[in-house]
């Protein structure tokens, strides 16, 4: 399928859209936070925009919506009113984000008019910040050009009154080290069967999303690991002597299955940096073999204490590893925008390169050139963690619709992973970027028909 995209308003141009037409949304929309004062973030989408989502979604059809942590709560709740079930919560883990605290020490000094003078060290700013470590929040003139640039070191001073001393190392926010992703469904008609025989839609693909590994898990033989005697499967066993032989070939294929395919998708992703590797502790999962022998239940009779022979191999590492990793390429994000001018970015800053920007710090207090791309858009996603989201809820040959496609990277993803797409955005110049990014990705065939 060719994808279609749409620049406009994503409710006008979703009431043009067939009901019951669109496999899944998968979609990073307006977070409510006035990110870098965008106008397009300064709410969480309506109820409206939800409720026509909704109708456009085949019965049973997911939506995945990512959100902030602060707003996340009135996101799900406007989604759940236009109608969709909640399902589940994914948490996106990254390490990444900057910190956007409040000084309350230097608020104070700075309201009580008094001036700080000794410095006691330097630290390393982060983007858009002023040499004196204030934000520069109106314009970015004053942190890509002068004495304000962009990643310099900043000094550390000591509290210049007794209040500020007291309340020295107090902030107002935490570091964002993860985003919220609202798991939704349109209800079903019937039952889970019924709804993805008649709609393909319902389910979400595990084996699609299953996280892979390089050590061996667990296999275990035995009476009763192919279920508790507190359910009563201890009790055929007296008359079928062949169905223990066949629930333990059963439980070794899905082992096996496990084993080749990976283990169940988690509701946590992360993006296998340092930072957040470092968090999981390490675990040990090591071979052990021997004999357990378990009560059975009161109905089990003779059955009563039955022999459980188990066996274990496994690895050590992070615990880490039984999570999905979707890693961001440093090139993903321009990736097929060859075409398009060139940016210096910082912050979001996409004025033309030049002699913009070029003041910026490095971790020794050397000065280097502010990055170099021409993909504008300030909350570019990875493309691998998109394709992952797509994959998982998205039968094949199915269309993924993203109201708010921003850059494209949905887009991008769908058509990677063979998916048909219909994407919207309201602002010009990322339809351009996105154009050129998801065509990139595009079969050059699917390009040829477009062009036709």
């Amino acid at each position: 399928m060719i994808p279609q995209l749409h620049h406009g308003d994503c409710l006008e141009i979703m009431a043009t859209l067939d009901a019951n037409s669109i496999d899944a949304i998968v979609t990073d929309p307006p977070y409510g936070l006035a990110f870098m004062g965008k106008r397009w973030d300064y709410d969480v989408p309506s109820v409206a925009i939800w409720a026509e989502c909704l109708r456009v979604l085949k019965p049973g059809g997911h939506l995945l919506a990512f959100a902030g942590t602060r707003t996340q709560h009135r996101m799900a709740v406007r989604i759940e009113d236009a109608g969709f079930e909640i399902r589940d919560m994914i948490a996106w883990v990254y390490g990444s984000g900057f910190p956007k605290s409040l000084d309350v020490s230097k608020a104070i000094d700075k309201a009580a008019g008094a001036e700080r003078t000794e410095v006691i060290g330097t630290k390393l700013g982060r983007p858009g910040m002023a040499k004196d470590g204030s934000n520069q929040r109106s314009g970015f003139d004053a942190a890509f050009g002068g004495d304000a640039c962009g990643v310099l070191p900043t000094d550390i001073t000591a509290p210049a009154t007794d209040a500020a001393i007291q309340w020295a190392g107090w902030g107002t926010a935490l570091k964002p080290a993860l985003e919220p992703i609202t798991v939704a469904r349109k209800p079903l008609i019937g039952t889970v069967a019924q709804n993805v025989l008649t709609h393909g839609t319902g389910a979400i693909n595990v084996d699609g999303g299953r996280v892979s590994h390089g050590e061996t898990l667990p296999k275990m033989s035995g009476k009763a690991i192919l279920g508790g005697s507190s359910n009563g499967w201890d009790r055929p066993w007296k008359n079928d002597p062949d169905g223990l032989a066949r629930r333990q070939s059963a439980a070794d294929a899905a082992i096996e299955k496990c084993n080749a395919l990976g283990r169940w998708p988690a509701n946590l992703i992360h993006d296998g940096s340092e930072e957040v590797v470092g968090l999981f502790p390490e675990t040990t999962s090591g071979s052990w073999s021997g004999q357990k022998t378990g009560r059975g239940s009161k109905h089990s009779g003779d059955w009563g204490k039955q022999d459980r022979e188990l066996h274990w191999e496994g690895d050590s590492g992070s615990a880490a590893r039984f999570f999905y990793c979707a890693k961001a390429s440093k090139a993903d994000r321009d990736e097929g925008c060859e075409g398009l001018k060139e940016i210096r970015r910082g912050v979001g800053d996409t004025r033309p390169s030049g002699d913009f920007g070029e003041r910026l710090g490095n971790s020794d207090g050397s000065e280097r050139k502010a990055p170099v791309g021409r993909n504008s858009h300030p909350t570019v996603k990875p493309t691998d963690l998109m394709r992952y989201l797509c994959r998982l809820v998205t039968p094949p040959g199915g269309v993924v619709l993203d109201p708010f496609m921003g850059s494209g990277s949905t887009g991008k993803a769908a058509m990677l992973e063979g998916f048909g797409f219909i994407g919207i955005e309201r602002e010009a110049d990322y339809v351009k970027i996105a154009r050129a990014r998801i065509n990139a990705a595009t079969p050059p065939l699917l390009q040829a028909m477009e062009g036709t």
